[in-house]
């Protein structure tokens, strides 16, 4: 998840497009840069950093001219680096490039570029657009363009300029956000709407597998193939705030409802042929893995929670034993790791301090350990042996949720990866579970979709100050997840029990009208959760029961029942936390608490 925008008009465009990148930080922040034509050449600056490191340079060097573009980048192909910033340019610097996306087959593109002499100067997949630019240029921009964009795979939002033709600025989209917005004698190209607001409020959205070619004097829409489009700008009334949020009323809300991509850019690139490949990611031989006798996954707060699920999935899958630790725990505790332990630190930002301790204690004992990250180039990440990125994007709510499932899925990935290799299961077993695995952002969207009853329902529960979550199993680690998302934001005291201890102390706390969320996802044990929702029904709770999609039975034994599409038991944790995110935002909202920021907590927890 970067920003981008792009200038074309009257005006100097260093400064629109740095206003612009400003707007845009919420998308990206461990660099920046700009490309502006000056009339003769393209001139670039770019800076590892925030945008106030790039604005500094710029006081030294600035870039005149009318035609530019600028990128503030979430980093996924290579580490932070004035090197792996945009925008990216080929070596005679006559094409410009800046991208918000990822290219799946950049590997392949790079070594055949190589093979004709490129030289690459970063770590990135889109530095190959910019190669590729020169190595097809044709004599036309917009047509170079349209051979450029049929030879990528992936998912891209692009705005190129080019010497060859500065009159005029390239946009095309697929699978990333991009709009244009249209001015009087200028006009404007950008990530999202907060970037060009100031200038003009008439945009044109545009679709996946289009392109639009932008001059001073109007803006052509066309699909890459060169079939025109026609369609109306869109007014946009909003206000800045609304903007930087997406109309959303809170960073919460729209982080929630950015999960589907963020599941499915997560998945891209590291499925294969119906394979899951993560042999980029992990440097380990297949000896290596097979000689694994024991993974411990640390990690802290929501991330634990993602490591509980991953508990069960490895083991699952794997059939490894897996332990599953609390990162400020585990680095005191003198924890048994022999050479063939593999210990999976899990972090949303990289620097949280108790899992950063606990790799580095990990590391001195002799281990391997792999990361899961959303962070290229953080300190866990540079310091584990292994990384799988989870590209989610930056995440502004203090209330993790897009981070959380984004999470899931690479531990859904490691595990298939993990069984192909050690052959723990049949390759048809593993093709379902991966077929499952890409059906699961059509199903997120589903759930998103029908949220009227989780709305209710958290009015409710807004008026109590205590509530329980019950689940078995996967339920049972989604419902610590869904407590601690309640606790977090509406300040209720929340707790998540595994449904089968209730008779070992739990009853004691169910009275009458005291509100329980009972997850009822899993097949196997179905009939023993059902049991335990009519214990605490006949102590006088009120009960919401989540299950799947189909389900006759349950709505029998609770008050409300909400479902969830039908997936692999194994990956109903991804759609089951959604509606528990919901119930916790909700509440919130309607206790009138600050959803974005609750009292007390930060984004990232870097001291002890």
């Amino acid at each position: 998840m970067c920003g981008i925008v792009g200038y074309i008009g009257p005006k100097q465009a260093q400064e629109i497009l740095l206003e612009g990148l400003s707007k845009l930080e919420y998308r990206g922040y461990d660099s920046a840069g700009l490309a502006v034509y000056n009339g003769e050449t393209i001139g670039v600056q770019k800076s590892k950093g925030r945008l106030s490191e790039l604005e500094a340079r710029l006081k030294s060097r600035s870039l005149p001219g009318n035609l530019g573009i600028g990128h503030t980048r979430w980093a996924t192909h290579g580490k932070p680096s004035d090197e792996n910033s945009h925008p990216h340019v080929d070596q005679e610097q006559r094409f410009a490039v800046v991208h918000n996306g990822i290219i799946e087959n950049y590997l392949e593109l790079k070594e055949e570029l190589q093979a004709k002499g490129r030289v690459f100067t970063s770590e990135t997949d889109t530095e190959v657009i910019a190669h590729l630019l020169a190595d097809l240029w044709d004599g036309d921009l917009v047509s170079t363009v349209q051979k450029v964009v049929a030879r990528l795979e992936g998912a891209y939002a692009l705005g190129i300029i080019s010497e060859h033709e500065p009159d005029k600025m390239v946009a095309v989209r697929l699978a990333s956000p991009l709009i244009v917005g249209v001015g009087e004698g200028e006009n404007f190209i950008a990530s999202d709407i907060p970037a060009i607001l100031k200038h003009t409020r008439d945009i044109y959205v545009v679709e996946d597998g289009e392109m639009a070619v932008i001059t001073r004097e109007g803006v052509q829409l066309m699909k890459t193939d060169g079939t025109p489009v026609q369609r109306d700008t869109l007014h946009v009334d909003w206000d800045v705030v609304t903007a930087e949020k997406g109309g959303y009323d809170h960073f919460m809300l729209k982080e929630i409802y950015e999960q589907p991509k963020a599941i499915r850019d997560t998945m891209a690139g590291r499925i294969k042929d119906g394979q899951v490949d993560l042999s980029r990611e992990i440097g380990m031989s297949e000896d290596q893995i097979n000689n694994i006798e024991r993974i411990h996954i640390v990690a802290c707060g929501t991330a634990y929670h993602a490591g509980l699920v991953g508990k069960y999935v490895i083991e699952d899958l794997v059939r490894i034993p897996v332990e599953t630790d609390i990162a400020s725990e585990y680095r005191y505790r003198n924890p048994i790791i022999t050479p063939n332990t593999l210990v999976v630190v899990i972090s949303q930002s990289g620097e949280t301090a108790d899992t950063l301790a606990a790799l580095r204690e990990a590391k001195k004992a002799g281990a391997r350990v792999l990361a899961i990250t959303n962070v290229v180039g953080s300190s866990v990440a540079r310091e584990a042996d292994d990384v799988i990125i989870t590209w989610a994007g930056p995440e502004i709510a203090v209330a993790s949720t897009k981070a959380y499932t984004s999470q899931l899925i690479a531990i859904y990935l490691l595990g298939a990866y993990f069984a192909r290799i050690r052959g723990t299961r049949a390759e048809s077993e593993l093709a379902d579970i991966v077929t499952a695995l890409q059906q699961l952002p059509e199903k997120a969207d589903q759930v998103l979709g029908n949220t009227t009853a989780i709305q209710q329902f958290a009015q409710e529960i807004a008026r109590h100050e205590d509530l329980f979550f019950l689940g078995r199993g996967l339920d049972y680690a989604v419902a610590l997840e869904g407590s601690l998302k309640l606790k977090e934001i509406t300040y209720i005291h929340s707790e998540a029990y595994a449904a089968g201890e209730l008779k070992h102390g739990t009853l004691a706390l169910i009275e009458e009208g005291v509100p329980v969320i009972s997850l009822a996802t899993q097949e196997a044990i179905y009939d023993k959760m059902v049991s335990n929702i009519i214990e605490v029904k006949a102590r006088g709770a009120h009960v919401l029961g989540l299950a799947l999609e189909g389900d006759q039975e349950l709505h029998k034994s609770v008050d409300q029942v909400f479902t969830i599409p039908k997936t692999l038991p194994l990956l109903t944790p991804v759609l089951a936390v959604i509606p528990l995110q919901l119930i916790a935002y909700y509440a919130c909202v309607a206790r009138g608490y600050d959803v974005d920021k609750p009292r007390n907590l930060a984004k990232s927890v870097t001291v002890e």
